[in-house]
């Protein structure tokens, strides 16, 4: 087989592939010969079918199987004698084909682009981070207190307050139907709360025990029953019983509830928790801040196989949120062409990012490990207590999710190795500031 290159325009390169009519002939032989040895035919034993008789019958398929074969040979050979990574499987086209003459074919390689080392000394970005303050600990210790708190019966005749609780029986209706879920009995609610629909709550107060209200109210556009959606319902609602919530000390008795002897104890284990929970915050914005230092430096090009690829996936899962209505705003208001825009540039980072990071550990013989994916799996598995063995087999038996899980490491693994390398300016601020910090928003 002749193969030379007869186009090369950025990533793409094309070769053109000659079987000369002797080389086809002696492949195509020889397959004829291999099928002549397995088929079987009435009135033939298996294996002493006539070479013609196989020709005849099996001919113009074992042709077929030939050129495929030749095909397969040529893209191995194009990849491995011209030392080509490629981004995709070879495009393949025939041009030639026909019985006596050269078998001919072009073959069309988009490969990956050559990516230089990159000097991490002039990386820098900043590091958020967070401290636990005694404002959080005592905020964490009320929510605490306030999960546990008991209610008592308040016979005071007086009207109904914000923060009262009270007993009630609600039965609502729609057009004057009642509507599946939208009766209850005996319900305690907290006025104020905003358990119930907007505004329903605030119909309550003033009233006093022992009346029944008509409560109108509409279910909000958004509403996750879509059913209800946007539409306006009255609740017939019985006034039953006026309750208080009770006081919750937080003492060293109140830490024995949590297992710890004392209410210092308790505090210790509160500030560990927010302190693990603001680091993982911090390794999130660090992770965007790495890859937002490292977009810049890709400055080699996307193979337009693989950036198809990624936006057909953010495209088909931008399609499914539009069909579950779950856009959000700025989604709903833009047009569908500078949506395909955005969602190409983002395609492009993404493949130029992961190249780069595969690269990165490529040069610096980063891999995954059994014990890095174990590891992961176990950790996994502990956020399902009582159905760990159920996790490891949905790993076990679902390669998809095995891979999706994979790559998430890698990825990681990368960037805890990059964090390593680059300069951080450590950027102290309050919890509420590092949750709500937005990249996107800055200047």
């Amino acid at each position: 087989m002749k193969i030379t290159q007869t186009n090369k325009k950025g990533l793409i390169q094309t070769f053109k592939a000659v079987v000369s009519v002797e080389e086809f002939q002696t492949a195509y032989q020889k397959k004829l010969s291999e099928t002549a040895k397995k088929v079987k035919l009435p009135g033939f034993r298996p294996g002493n079918v006539p070479m013609n008789v196989v020709e005849q019958k099996y001919g113009q398929a074992i042709k077929g199987e030939t050129a495929e074969d030749l095909i397969q040979q040529g893209a191995r050979d194009v990849l491995t004698e011209n030392n080509i990574k490629s981004a995709s499987a070879p495009k393949i086209d025939v041009s030639k084909f026909e019985d006596g003459k050269e078998f001919v074919f072009t073959l069309e390689v988009e490969t990956l682009p050559q990516i230089d080392s990159i000097d991490f000394a002039k990386v820098s970005v900043d590091k958020l981070t967070a401290e636990v303050t005694d404002k959080e600990i005592d905020a964490a210790l009320k929510r605490l207190a306030d999960a546990r708190r008991e209610t008592e019966v308040i016979t005071d005749d007086r009207p109904l307050k914000k923060d009262d609780v009270v007993v009630i029986d609600f039965k609502g209706t729609i057009d004057g139907k009642e509507f599946r879920g939208g009766a209850g009995k005996d319900f305690y609610l907290a006025l104020g709360s905003n358990t119930f629909i907007p505004g329903f709550e605030d119909q309550l107060i003033g009233k006093k025990i022992g009346e029944t209200v008509n409560v109108n109210v509409t279910f909000p556009a958004d509403y996750h029953v879509k059913d209800l959606a946007g539409k306006a319902a009255v609740f017939e609602t019985t006034l039953k019983e006026l309750r208080a919530y009770k006081e919750v000390k937080i003492d060293d008795d109140f830490a024995k509830i949590f297992g710890q002897d004392s209410l210092d104890g308790l505090k210790k284990v509160i500030t560990d928790e927010l302190t693990k929970e603001y680091e993982n915050v911090s390794k999130v914005h660090l992770k965007r801040a790495i890859l937002d230092a490292l977009a810049p430096l890709c400055k080699f090009d996307a193979p337009e196989s693989m950036v198809k690829m990624e936006f057909d996936s953010i495209w088909k899962q931008f399609e499914n949120a539009k069909a579950r209505g779950q856009l959000d705003e700025d989604e709903k208001k833009a047009k569908e062409d500078d949506l395909k825009k955005e969602y190409q540039d983002i395609a492009v980072r993404r493949v130029k990012l992961g190249l780069l990071l595969a690269e990165i550990a490529n040069q610096n013989k980063l891999n995954l490990t059994k014990d890095d994916l174990s590891k992961a799996i176990s950790q996994e598995a502990m956020r399902y207590p009582g159905s760990e063995k159920q996790v490891f087999e949905f790993y076990q038996k679902n390669a998809r999710a095995m891979d999706a899980l994979r790559a998430q490491l890698f990825e990681e693994k990368v960037i805890d190795y990059v964090a390593t390398q680059i300069k951080t300016n450590e950027k102290k601020m309050t919890p509420e500031e590092l949750y709500a910090f937005d990249p996107d928003k800055k200047k």
